[in-house]
């Protein structure tokens, strides 16, 4: 069964029953459509597809590329609605807050800097009549592999400046989340030339099968570090150019004399934002023992008062946990911690009276490094709260990890707020603040987060072929 209000986009992308894989509505378990079961050889037809589309598409040069770019961000604004509806029942995130609405917003956002941003050939040396320029020229058939938390954001990252440089592109979404990259796909394919941009919905044999295809001149993937390993592996014969966006462990530090109350609430959203499942959330609070109880009694406090619920109620800011894989990990991290005799300050439980998959917004203190809440990325509505005492020991605590994708300082102090930030290994680490991104400013993670960076000139190098001209 599905709404009203997203019969007509999800007409454009499932397939009778019968022909394809129910998917859940996230909150509810109820079926809201049905996805292609795309295969191998359907993978194959796209590519060549793609490499047939690329030579033309390429010549249409950027200034028509990126006016075309400003119509789909157009059109996804016009059918923003229908977007944000599909996006919340399928993935789970509420339509308020920094949710399904505020994700297709961004994809429009994202498309329009992808067409705006300049990317001028750089002079690099020049010496009288000696002169050297790196232009920027198409790779190629990029190979797109994304998410199930951020579905539709995560994956106009990877399109939409696939495409201003030249590019064709094969999408491949989550397993869990197809029908809102479908949907996203089907509002850009009423812009494209056929063959420039093409949805792949498949399982992970298709997802193995794009990484180790000769079809593919760059990769593109966001998700989980165990997986990015296995793509550089697969990716090694053909030697596709790679961007991984892989998991983060992200590690927050209060310093003293922070003022608590001005923060509180920005500090929970970089904790809970999506219910807790994205990648560069804060995982991990490290908090100065003058400050820690006042902190924990803060979260908390926001905690027990946020409302979570099914998503299409516009009361509600938290939703469930997308799937049953990810819920058990966080029950099994939670309860871990318990049965270590870490303090939960509120939620450690689930709540089935909302429904099967959500669990309660979970503050969890009088925890230390060593337990698997604090190593592992829990990836959902649970944050450890570690008590520390000397900032140059909470740096190295926070620099431990494997990981390092984002991080962040708090203080009301601007200046050793910057002197911490420049010491921790992280690909951004943001000043009173988590999470918060800007569609100019290069994003990427050191460490096992990948390799890479995403956004403004740089994301549009990373989808590019650098070329030296010398005169």
């Amino acid at each position: 069964m599905t709404d009203s209000a997203t019969t007509g986009i999800l007409d454009a992308v499932t397939v009778p029953e019968g022909e394809g894989r129910p998917i859940p509505d996230a909150a509810t378990r109820e079926v809201i459509g049905h996805a292609p079961v795309h295969t191998v050889a359907d993978l194959d037809r796209a590519i060549d597809a793609a490499r047939a589309a690329q030579p033309a598409w390429n010549a249409l040069g950027h200034t028509e590329r990126s006016r075309l770019l400003h119509e789909i961000a157009d059109d996804l604004e016009a059918h923003a609605d229908e977007l944000a509806e599909l996006l919340s029942r399928e993935q789970g995130k509420p339509l308020n807050g920094p949710n399904a609405r505020f994700e297709v917003g961004a994809c429009a956002a994202w498309t329009r800097s992808a067409a705006d941003i300049a990317l001028e050939p750089e002079v690099v040396f020049e010496d009288g009549p000696v002169r050297a320029e790196v232009h920027y020229d198409a790779l190629g058939v990029v190979g797109a592999i994304s998410p199930w938390n951020w579905p539709m954001m995560i994956a106009v990252w990877q399109i939409a400046p696939s495409l201003r440089m030249g590019n064709t592109v094969v999408s491949k979404p989550s397993e869990y989340t197809p029908l809102s990259v479908l949907a996203l796909v089907e509002v850009f394919n009423r812009h494209l030339p056929p063959g420039v941009l093409t949805a792949i919905s498949g399982d992970r044999e298709v997802g193995a099968a794009i990484a180790a295809h000769p079809g593919f001149d760059k990769i593109m993937f966001t998700g989980s570090t165990a997986t990015g390993r296995r793509i550089v592996e697969s990716s090694a014969n053909n030697l596709a150019r790679l961007t991984l966006e892989l998991g983060g462990n992200d590690a927050g530090i209060i310093l003293p004399g922070t003022d608590v109350a001005a923060i509180a609430e920005t500090l929970f959203w970089g904790i809970f934002i999506n219910t807790g499942q994205t990648c560069a959330s804060l995982k991990r609070l490290y908090v100065h023992d003058s400050l820690y109880d006042e902190v924990v009694d803060a979260l908390a406090g926001l905690a027990r008062q946020m409302p979570m619920g099914a998503g299409l109620s516009e009361d509600n800011v938290l939703g469930p946990l997308q799937n049953e894989k990810q819920f058990d990990v966080v029950t099994r991290l939670v309860d871990d911690a318990r049965e270590r005799g870490a303090r939960i300050v509120t939620g450690g439980e689930p709540a089935p009276e909302l429904g099967p998959l959500f669990y309660r917004a979970t503050v969890v203190a009088d925890i230390e490094d060593g337990a698997p809440l604090v190593d592992e990325e829990q990836f959902g509505p649970a944050i450890p709260v570690i008590r520390y005492s000397d900032v140059d020991d909470a740096v190295a605590r926070a620099n431990a990890s494997e990981q390092g994708l984002g991080a962040s300082v708090w203080s009301a102090d601007p200046d050793a707020a910057v002197e911490v930030a420049k010491r921790l290994q992280a690909g951004t680490v943001w000043i009173n603040n988590h999470g918060a991104i800007n569609p100019f400013v290069p994003f990427g993670g050191v460490k096992a987060s990948g390799y890479g960076q995403e956004f403004g000139a740089a994301g549009l190098k990373a989808v590019a072929a650098p070329k030296v001209i010398s005169r």
